[in-house]
């Protein structure tokens, strides 16, 4: 018979509210550094929107990064 683990609710609760709090800030601050750079460079409105979704992209990539080591250091079984 194989071991089966419990799943840690407490855990994976905690999991979730940072990845919500963590995720809002940083996505949040990079689509507003893109918005910035583009008005402060008083950039043509196309290419100050690529800037912010690049920017987001950027935030989405870095909260990827964190999660994956949010999710190795609280383990959920």
């Amino acid at each position: 018979m194989a071991n089966t683990k419990k799943i840690n609710w407490v855990h994976v609760s905690t999991l979730i509210a940072v990845a919500i709090l963590v995720g809002t800030e940083v996505v949040g601050a990079s689509w507003a550094a893109g918005w910035a750079l583009g008005g402060l460079l008083q950039l043509d409105p196309l290419i100050s929107r690529i800037i912010e979704v690049a920017f987001a992209l950027t935030g989405f990539v870095l909260l990827f990064y964190f999660m994956r080591t949010a999710i190795r250091h609280e383990s959920i079984y």
